[in-house]
Order: C-alpha cells, then structure tokens, then sequence
C-alpha cells in the first residue's frame, strides 16, 4: 500500500468544489515530488464532503544525489570574470573547472559539483505545507488567526510517511497521525498506522465511504433498488447525484412520500422544487411516465426508525414549497402571459442596451428578417418572439429563473396560443451548452437565432466583448449557439449582412469583422471535435466568407484534398512559391501583373506546362466555386501539382532578363491568386 499517507480535514466542503480540489492536490503532490527527483508508484485521491486525501506507494527514502554543471567564461577571459564564475560556482581556484569545447564560444570553463540527495520526510515537511498554503479554491475563508486561505476551516493535517509523522505546522495546526470519522456515527478520533490502517478504520467504525465513485454508484444502485421495490421508476438527474455524493459521508437512502394533489403542477415546477431546494430524486410511474407521489431523500445518517421520521419531514418542508409553488401557478394563469409583456419596461437588460421591453422589440424586428430564411410563419414568428421574455415577470419564474420559459411556455398554452409559438418561448434559449438541444422547429429556431444574435451585436456595439477567460453575458455560449443553429439546421444566411443591418436599428454601423472572427473562434472546437483542422478553418474565413454552412462545405472538401498526396505536394509548391512573392514584394515587386503568353511560349516546356495548367484551373474554379462544387474545385486543383513540380525543377524563376523574371512572377501570382478563390492556403500549416 501507499508509503505517503497525506490527508486534509476541514469543515464541510461545498459538493461541487470537492473533485476539482481532489484532482489540484494530487497534481499538487505528484509535482512537487517530481521537481525534488522523487518518483513513487501507484497514486490515489478521494474526497468528501469534510476531507481531501492523497496517497502515493513507492517512494524512496531520500532522493538521489544531483550532478549539477555551470558553465563558465571562456578560457582566457578577463581575471573579473573568471573571479566571478568562481564565486558563483563555489569553487576556489580555476584548476578546480573543467575545460570543454562549445560550438560558439571556444574552450569555456565548466564547474562539476554533486548535490547530496536529502531524506523524504525533510522534504515532505517542506513540500505539503506549501502546497496547502498556495492551494487554490474557487472560494475560501481566513479564519480568526494567521494568513492561511482555506475552503472552510481546517482542523487537522494527517501526514504520515513509512508508518510516522511527517512533523510540520501550519498555522498552529500540527501535522499527526489522527483522523475522525462521522459525526455521529463513528467521530473518533482515530489513531492511524498506515493507509490500510487508515481505510480500514474510516470505512468501519469510522462510517465515512471515502471513495467519491463509490459513493456515486452506491447512492445510484441504492435509489434504482428501493424504486424497483416500490413499483417505480428513478427520474436520473446526474448533477444531482455528483451534488449529493458530495454533501454525505455515509450515504443512506430513504423513500419519502409527498401530497398527490402537488401533481398537478408542471412537472418541472415539482422537481425542481425537489432539486434545488431539498436535493430529493424525482420518481415516475413507469406504466404512464407521470411523475409519482414519491422521491427519494439521500441522509448522511442511518436512523433508528428506518428514516420515517427524516422522510415525513421533508414531506413537510416540500410541501410547504410547492404550496408557495402553487400560489404563484395560479397568480400568474389568472393574469395571462399578455398582461406580463408591458411589465418589461421595468427590467433593465443592460445600460446602452436599454430594457428587456428593448431587447424584445430588436429580436421581433430582427425575426422578421429571419423568417424569410428559416421558413417559418411571419405572424408566428412576430407573435412568439413578442412573449418569449413575457415570463421573467411572473412570480413564479422570480421565485424559480431556471423556469425561464419553461413557464412561458406553460402560460402561451393556458392564453391560448398555438403550440408553434409556445414552444419556441420555451426553447428559444436553447441551446444552453454543448450537450443542449438545438431548436429545430422553424418559429423556435427564428426566435432562438433572432435572441442571441441580437445580445452579440448589442454588446458589440457598446463595446462590451469577452476578455480572456471572462464572460459574464456567456457571449461565447450565444455565439455557439448561433453556430449550432445555423449548421444544424442547415441555414443558409450571411451572417455579416445581417448582423450590419441589425446594428442600425441600434443606430450603429461598421465593420463587424470582430464579431465574424468571434463566430470562427466558436466554429474551430465545434468543428475541432469532429476531426477537422482549425488552420483549414482559418484558410476559408480568411477569404470573408460569412455564410457558416458553406464555409463547413469548404472545410470537408480542404480536408480530403489537403490530406491526399496531391494536396500535400501542391501545398508544399504553393508555399515555396507564396515565399518567392513574399521576397519579392519586400523588394518592391507588385502583384497583379498581366502574363505575357508569348514570352511563356519562348521559355521551357515547364513553364508553358505550368502556365496552360493554370488557365484550365481558373476556367473549372470559377464556375465550381460558384455552384458550390468544391469538390470539382479540388480536382481542379489536384490538376496543378504535377506542373508546379516540374516548374521549380526546370525552370530559374530569377532569370537574368528582368522582362522573364517579372513574367514568371507575375504567373506564380496568378496561380496563387487561382489557389486563394478556393481557400487561403497560407492559412494552412505544412
């Protein structure tokens, strides 16, 4: 088992915080041994909700000895610098260096001297108190004495390396062989040995389950049996597992009963108010798929009664939630979504950016021009993006934002409304991630694509953009969200015509090119994931291309081509002759230039070879490039590798005759400028 034994107790750990801090503390260790030539074996992390906990087997006693090397001045430097290099290398005298060659500066001294090799533990003393004091959370607190920033309070430090203490302090804390257990079940404290001394302790009397998996899969087992027992069936919420496996120790699983009656309201009103607030597990009724009068309560205790006691509670703290629930459902039908619409003059959205009420009229104007494109029913689309914000007003999304229209979507229902628009309220803020669904439904995908464009040209307006890793508006999930919208549903539109029209009825104009490359940076992971090259991505924006679909066609065929053998051979041609242009315009030389066809005809076969195979590009390029059949445009282009080959083997491009010299130029340029109505090929790496 483990020879390091290095385990952190503190005050309750929020959930979420506790895998991420589990896997920073053995990167931590496993580093700061690394930099001291310390390797060990086998390593193992846990957390919980009161402990961080990592274990490495294998670690020598000391580490071994270093041969550290300092090289010199060279032989024959200034006495100043030779007094200098021997202070520095601690030696007394220049006999004591070695003399050795080096490739730029002669013979140079170079001092040779071994560092012993210091004891584990020593270095452990040193090791582990900085690693906690430099140890980053998310959120921490200073408590009433010293410097240390922890998540929440620390109690004790266990450190143990080979059986005993690693001897440190942090903080008046002292490092010791103690740990404790549950709270209730089993506190201790507990004297430890070893590692297996210390599982065997914590995970028997102690009744803490250590592992984070195995908690996971217990608490996921537990609840599908104890459903399976009662003629049920487990709604799966995978956040919520995580959150709860976090926040109990010793995991015990209750089925609690809740009013029937409660059913009635939404099904997402009714597990939330089990999520969010009580962290209780949903359950169906497997023959109708309703959601049942049951859930599932995950204690951090086992209790004398079975849980009655602990279930009949949280009945009661649930029911006194979906009775609050209950009002605001009721509140908000009686009044209808319509009567919600002239509230949003009182909701600012963003200064510069005016209200919701404002944001609402852009995205009804800017739907409009959408549905065209998208195909969907003008007065529907009008209609829906009208409400789609109507619920930010209600009670009870005040009382729950996750419901944001969700709720709309419930309310266009009761009013009324066709089930088109009231599905595009509740999706149009899909998608919210990655894994999100994407609208696909005409109306819900205007309204969706009409939303989030108009939060990136307003925010491009006022000057508000993403700065590093900040992103408080998720500009960034909007974009992708435009992304995934238009490629998913195959949308033919030019993203900058329409951003630029949009941003005059914010009474701006300009250059929206930032925003374009914003939209690229959001396109390369989404195409990234699914094998493509972001250099091929940049080769085709760099041309100004806007309309997404067509730039992910572009794409796919530059992979085959560049990929094949006459792809890679005519990039390699192409790169060597963009160089020579390169070259050449830092001299002065213009591109542009018309080709003299007779002075080629005058020259090698492989300059007329090259120039004829140019010209019968450009006749299937320009037509392809058209109609949209990048494939043909690649064969076109595969059609020019042998000839560029046999240019730069027979043939001088820097010709004594100036006349042939710019002739020759003047017909790579063409080929480049051939190559560019495709892609920009000095985008492409390779």
């Amino acid at each position: 088992m483990p020879d390091l034994l290095l385990e952190l107790l503190s005050e309750e750990i929020p959930a979420r915080m506790q895998a991420r801090a589990e896997a920073d503390l053995l990167r931590a260790v496993i580093d700061g041994l690394g930099a001291e030539g310390l390797a060990g074996g086998a390593t193992l992390s846990q957390s919980g909700p009161r402990r961080l906990c990592v274990m490495v087997e294998g670690l020598p006693a000391r580490s071994d000895d270093k041969v550290e090397e300092r090289k010199g001045p060279k032989v024959g430097a200034p006495d100043q610098a030779i007094q200098g290099f021997l202070r520095g290398a601690g030696l007394t005298d220049i006999s004591q260096a070695d003399i050795r060659f080096d490739s730029k500066k002669g013979d140079v001294y170079v001092a040779t001297r071994t560092l012993p090799g210091r004891e584990t533990q020593a270095i452990l003393a040193e090791l582990v108190p900085d690693i906690v004091r430099k140890f980053h959370w998310p959120k921490s607190m200073r408590t009433g004495h010293g410097t240390l920033r922890w998540v929440r309070p620390l109690q004790r430090v266990l450190c143990l390396f080979d059986g005993a203490v690693v001897p440190f302090n942090i903080e008046g804390i002292a490092s010791g062989d103690q740990t404790e257990g549950h709270r209730v079940h089993g506190r201790g404290p507990y004297r430890v040995r070893s590692a297996d001394d210390y599982v065997a302790q914590l995970s028997g009397p102690g009744h803490v389950m250590l592992n984070r998996a195995d908690r996971l899969g217990f608490i996921q087992d537990r609840a599908q049996a104890i459903c399976a027992a009662s003629g049920l069936e487990l709604v799966e919420d995978q956040g919520l597992l995580e959150e709860v496996a976090g926040l109990a120790e010793w995991p015990q699983l209750i089925l609690g009963n809740m009013d029937p009656a409660f059913l009635d309201l939404p099904d997402e009103v009714v597990r939330l108010s089990m999520r969010v607030h009580q962290k209780y597990f949903a359950t169906r009724d497997p023959s109708t798929g309703q959601l049942a009068p049951h859930f599932i309560v995950v204690a951090n205790l086992a209790a004398k009664d079975g849980g009655a006691q602990i279930a009949a509670g949280n009945a009661r703290v649930l029911s006194a939630r979906l009775e609050d629930a209950r009002f605001f459902w009721e509140n908000d039908r009686r009044g209808g979504l319509e009567a919600m619409v002239p509230k949003l003059t009182r909701i600012d959205f963003k200064q510069g950016l005016g209200t919701v009420a404002d944001k609402v009229a852009r995205t009804v104007a800017l739907a409009q021009v959408l549905a065209p494109v998208t195909g969907a029913d003008l007065q529907q689309v009008e209609r829906a993006a009208r409400l789609c914000k109507a619920d930010l007003v209600s009670e009870m999304v005040y009382e729950f934002p996750e419901l944001q229209g969700v709720m709309g979507r419930y309310y266009a229902l009761a009013s009324g409304e066709p089930a088109a628009i009231a599905e595009a309220i509740a999706d149009h803020y899909r998608p919210q991630g990655p894994s999100d669904t994407v609208p696909s439904a005409p109306v819900a995908m205007t309204v969706a694509l009409a939303d989030k464009l108009d939060t990136l040209v307003g925010f491009w307006a006022i000057g508000e953009t993403p700065t590093g890793s900040k992103d408080p508006f998720a500009l960034r999930r909007a974009a992708l969200g435009v992304v995934r919208i238009i490629l998913e549903n195959g949308l033919r539109l030019g993203l900058r015509d329409i951003c630029d029209q949009h941003a005059r009825t914010l009474g701006q104009s300009g250059d929206h090119d930032d925003l374009l490359a914003f939209f690229a940076d959001r396109l390369k992971p989404h195409l990234r994931d699914k094998g493509q090259r972001h250099d091929l991505l940049d080769a085709v924006f760099a041309l100004g291309e806007d309309d997404l679909v067509l730039i992910v066609k572009r794409v796919d065929a530059l992979t085959t081509f560049v990929d094949s053998e006459d792809g890679a051979n005519l990039l390699a041609g192409f790169k060597r002759a963009a160089n020579i242009l390169k070259a050449e315009e830092k001299r002065g030389w213009t591109a542009g230039a018309d080709v003299d066809a007779a002075l080629i005809a005058q020259g090698p076969a492989a300059e007329q070879a090259l120039y004829d195979a140019v010209c019968h590009a450009e006749s299937i390029l320009s037509l392809a490039v058209v109609d949209e059949a990048f494939e043909t445009a690649m064969a076109a282009l595969s059609g020019l590798r042998g000839a560029v080959d046999a240019f730069f083997d027979a043939v001088i491009v820097n010709d004594e005759d100036p006349a042939v010299r710019a002739n020759r130029l003047a017909l790579l340029d063409r080929m480049r400028a051939a190559m560019h109505t495709v892609a920009d090929f000095d985008q492409i790496a390779g």
